[in-house]
């Protein structure tokens, strides 16, 4: 097949509503990730929470993986329209509502709520958007695709996402050099405000397949049940948190590490792009070096090197070293990513696949939430009491290794069966 035939089949192998559900989630990330890249530094400086709230608070930003198997009970009962439009609403209030946390028309409700309840509930209100949009997006990739570009519609999926995700640390830094942080946050509702209009005007519901069965969410938590009462399955997955606990330091500890520890001028947002560019740039090329390796030594191999990448901070204290040190966490991060789903898809059941996809976000959950409990741990025991800023991405690294040993110890002694 020539190029030109191949550029028609993509032209015309898409139906609207794949590119307005598409490009819209390249919004939704990019809101996302210019509120997580500045919601560190907002908490402890503009709001004045201890470095160990902050932490945690920020940790919460991550609460949004564990609605998402549940979310695509609920998208696809209400319909993906009318999913995204909601979702885009509930974010654009939520993204408003953080930044105007300290502003003087919210003075009744901060006299009536403690602070740290009020931020708490605002900071988890983007994960029931967030938990909305994904199976929508994904879903009208599905149907809104025709089979001889589905793979490619994936890829452009994938592709968005990461643009989104280096998009917003750059549009946080841009504002938060010019204006004050609470403006990222306004600029986020913005974005995903756009998006419900243009989902309003420009989506129309693609068709379902005719074999296709929706799941309610009843069925949700049954497979929830399921997917509990497999230990080894479970095991895997608490033991892999240890990966997220680990990744998610960058936007937790990271921002805060070099503004407080290394340069007060330096722009934290902006290396926060490193991350998303270097795999926009790189995923295709690490994924057909390491096309050989089994699944699990690629996630483990995966898992250790984005640990091991904590200690070139740590030895090199620069900002230098900083981007440096999140361009080893990128590459973990790209040598992992795709085999951590393969080896999901083949540890479940026959027919459990979908089940068992759905699940497979928990570890991403679990790994914001404790990660900001660990980082704000160890941010106040070694930054604030000891002063040996250091250790705290010994910590880090040592969580890496000790994943990375676990999953290998894994893999030698349970030896699960593939299905």
């Amino acid at each position: 097949m020539s190029f030109s035939q191949r550029l028609n089949e993509i032209r015309t192998g898409f139906e609207r509503p794949f590119w307005v559900a598409n490009i819209s989630e390249l919004f939704e990330r990019l809101s996302y990730y210019a509120a997580f890249a500045s919601l560190a530094r907002y908490l402890h400086e503009s709001l004045n929470f201890s470095l160990e709230k902050t932490t945690s608070l920020t940790g919460l930003f991550g609460f949004v993986w564990f609605l998402a198997a549940f979310g695509g009970a609920i998208a696809d009962r209400l319909g993906f329209r009318r999913s995204l439009s909601l979702a885009y609403f509930i974010l654009s209030c939520s993204y408003f509502l953080l930044g105007s946390i300290a502003a003087p028309w919210l003075a009744p409700v901060r006299n009536a709520l403690p602070l740290s309840v009020l931020v708490t509930i605002v900071i988890i209100l983007p994960a029931f958007g967030v938990a909305l949009v994904k199976p929508a997006v994904v879903g009208t990739t599905a149907r809104a695709s025709k089979e001889n570009v589905r793979s490619i519609g994936y890829s452009i999926y994938y592709t968005l996402v990461n643009i989104g995700g280096a998009a917003g640390p750059y549009l946080a830094s841009w504002i938060h050099q010019r204006m004050s942080v609470e403006n990222v946050f306004r600029a986020s509702a913005i974005s995903v405000f756009a998006m419900f209009f243009a989902v309003l005007i420009f989506y129309k519901e693609p068709r379902k397949s005719t074999d296709a069965e929706t799941a309610t969410l009843g069925q949700a938590i049954r497979n929830f049940a399921t997917v509990l009462s497999n230990p080894r399955f479970m095991l895997f997955l608490v033991i892999f948190s240890g990966y997220w606990i680990v990744f998610w330091q960058e936007f937790i500890v990271l921002p805060l590490y070099v503004h407080n520890y290394i340069s007060a001028n330096a722009n934290t947002e902006l290396i926060l792009i490193t991350d998303p560019l270097i795999v926009i740039l790189f995923q295709v090329a690490i994924s057909f070096l390491t096309k050989k390796l089994p699944s699990l030594r690629a996630i483990t191999m995966g898992t250790l090197i984005s640990g091991l990448a904590f200690l070139i901070l740590a030895l090199h204290p620069t900002v230098v070293m900083a981007v440096l040190t999140l361009g080893c966490v990128a590459l973990g991060e790209m040598i992992q990513s795709p085999r951590y789903y393969e080896y999901i898809s083949r540890l479940a059941p026959p027919g459990q696949q979908g089940t068992y996809m759905g699940f497979a976000f928990l570890p991403i959950g679990i790994g914001s939430i404790v990660g900001g409990w660990f980082g704000g741990k160890l941010m106040t025991r070694y930054g604030e009491v000891a002063h040996q800023p250091e250790k705290i991405l010994y910590a880090i690294t040592a969580v890496g290794v000790v994943t990375a040993v676990l999953l290998w110890i894994y893999d030698r002694i349970l030896k699960p069966a593939e299905a």
